[in-house]
């Protein structure tokens, strides 16, 4: 490998002269600079000492006399631009920054409607809710955008494996209602559902090429899952969909030409589900994965690949869109924002923990299977009692045998008895899906699952209402990006839970996240960049339409 020196690097453009302001040669006002991001900046070098340095304005002169000599321009950089132009003219927004969906209605229709007014993307968070809450939040949406166009929304369609039909239900509603993206995610398999909603309305232009009404944004951590959404749908679902009559048979077969989802996030370590992936690493795998998918299966439609999980902080964000991502999605940082559906008491606990305070314990949508999700665990005792819980169920034939060892201390976790609990629980599954209490009746260690989901469902819904009563026990998902925001808004007027708004903190994030991309082009051309120019403090910011921050 070649080596260079500072030295090495000549003039390509020839002499500067200043007219405006002098080149800024000391640390203190090369950062100065470097924060004017909407602007070209000019590389410059004082020839007496060949020490490189950063100027705005000025003028060519001839190179022969000149003092100081101009070495490169660094074109302006806008938040907008940070990734993929294709992402963003696709689902009409104007920033590559979407909100992932916070289950059980904590990604709410005022976080959706704030995030859409910033044009950014934000999806609805559907998963855990009842068919009928679904309903409820997508008409509340459009209640509120009532009379505007081109704001850019979707909701989440999750993986149910307990209630397939809730998951098809909630698809059809979907197609039928016109959302026009999903965020799908927890999918380990391909299911009718997704299938369905992504080919549903596949249709070619007056040239022949392939126009999707539906797109699916499918969010994993396992290349084995990204394959199956990169690739065409797989040709027996598609058959025995057109043979159901969900789909015709010009979409069938125009899926054979299509990946199921056009919009891929990499998930790393994040809060809720998650595989606690390392991003680099699952990242650049996923990106390679595709890139073969598409070459082998002929595509012409390019999947684009997000991130998601750890973002938090404008070095995340910069970072993921150095490493090619085309989207950032963010997740933990939003719950702790004023539209978020969690508590003020909830919102709180999040905006006190640090990088250390999650935990993984298991999951009350897949329970049985041992899969676990990452939760908040200062102020909560939820994790260590869930992960007792499971204990319990994987080391014991039924609930029976549980009772007669660990009544008392089930009933402490519980706060009521088991009676009650199996009689709430009865209740519940009587008016949302019967055939659960019908398995429940063959077979006991199924009906202690249930009895154990019963805790592990409720809270959730308790650092929801913020009951007062249970605050030890709030499931609050969260991953270690929470404590990376706290620290890096610690100090600034982003502090307080009150101030963050999310469109507040995704501005701030992305504003950051440019700057602290200039500051790299700076580096990357020899300028010695002081290390406060990778520092950005959130501030209250404004987007004017033309593109130029206002504070």
């Amino acid at each position: 490998m070649e080596h260079r020196t500072q030295a090495d690097v000549t003039p390509v453009l020839g002499g500067w002269r200043p007219t405006t302001a002098s080149p800024a040669f000391a640390p203190p006002d090369i950062a100065r600079v470097l924060q004017y991001v909407r602007h070209p900046v000019h590389v410059v070098r004082e020839e007496a000492t060949g020490q490189l340095g950063l100027a705005m304005g000025g003028e060519l002169v001839g190179a022969g006399a000149a003092e100081i000599s101009l070495v490169a321009t660094l074109p302006p950089i806008y938040p907008e631009w940070l990734g993929d132009r294709e992402f963003c003219e696709a689902h009409g927004t104007r920033f590559p920054y979407v909100t992932g969906a916070m289950a059980n209605g904590i990604a709410t229709p005022a976080l959706v409607v704030a995030i859409a007014e910033a044009g950014m993307l934000g999806f609805f968070g559907a998963g855990g809710l009842s068919y009928a809450g679904v309903e409820q939040g997508l008409a509340d949406i459009r209640a509120r955008l009532a009379g505007r166009t081109g704001l850019a929304w979707g909701a989440n369609l999750i993986h149910s494996p307990h209630e397939p039909a809730l998951e098809a239900r909630v698809a059809e509603l979907f197609i039928a209602h016109d959302i026009r993206i999903v965020e799908a995610s927890a999918f380990m398999k391909l299911t009718p559902a997704v299938v369905h909603y992504a080919l549903s309305g596949l249709s070619t232009d007056p040239s022949g090429a392939i126009v999707r009404r539906n797109h699916v944004m499918a969010k994993v951590s396992r290349p084995e899952v990204a394959r199956m959404f990169m690739e065409p749908a797989p040709a027996a679902l598609v058959s025995a969909l057109e043979a159901a009559g969900k789909l015709t048979a010009r979409e069938a077969e125009l899926s054979r030409h299509v990946p199921v989802a056009e919009d891929i996030t990499v998930e790393a370590d994040s809060g809720g589900h998650t595989d606690n992936r390392p991003l680099p690493a699952l990242f650049s795998e996923i990106v390679m994965l595709r890139d073969e998918l598409a070459h082998r299966h002929g595509l012409k439609t390019r999947v684009r690949v997000g991130a998601g999980g750890g973002i938090s902080t404008p070095q995340s964000v910069a970072g993921a869109f150095a490493m090619g991502a085309a989207y950032v999605v963010t997740g933990s940082v939003n719950q702790s924002c004023v539209e978020s559906g969690l508590s003020a008491r909830a919102r709180e606990m999040l905006a006190k923990a640090s990088v250390a305070d999650v935990m993984m314990a298991p999951a009350s949508d897949m329970f049985e299977m041992g899969v676990n999700l990452q939760v908040l665990k200062r102020g909560s005792m939820f994790g260590p009692r869930a992960r007792k819980l499971y204990g319990w169920y994987a080391g014991n034939p039924d609930l029976a045998t549980v009772l007669g060892e660990h009544r008392g201390e089930l009933e402490k976790i519980l706060g009521k008895s088991v009676e009650e609990v199996w009689a709430e629980t009865r209740q519940y599954w009587e008016q949302r899906e019967p055939s659960v209490l019908d398995l429940a009746a063959r077979d006991a260690k199924y009906q202690m699952a249930l009895v154990f989901r019963w805790y592990l469902g409720k809270s959730s819904r308790w650092a929801i209402e913020g009951d007062p009563d249970r605050v030890l026990d709030y499931q609050i998902w969260c991953g270690p990006s929470m404590g990376a925001f706290n620290s890096w808004a610690a100090g600034s007027y982003l502090e307080r839970c009150e101030h963050r708004n999310v469109d507040q903190v995704a501005l701030n994030l992305l504003e950051g996240a440019a700057q602290i991309s200039r500051a790299q082009q700076a580096r990357t051309c020899g300028v010695p960049v002081p290390v406060s120019a990778f520092r950005y403090i959130p501030r209250p910011l404004s987007i004017a339409p033309d593109g130029a921050r206002s504070t």
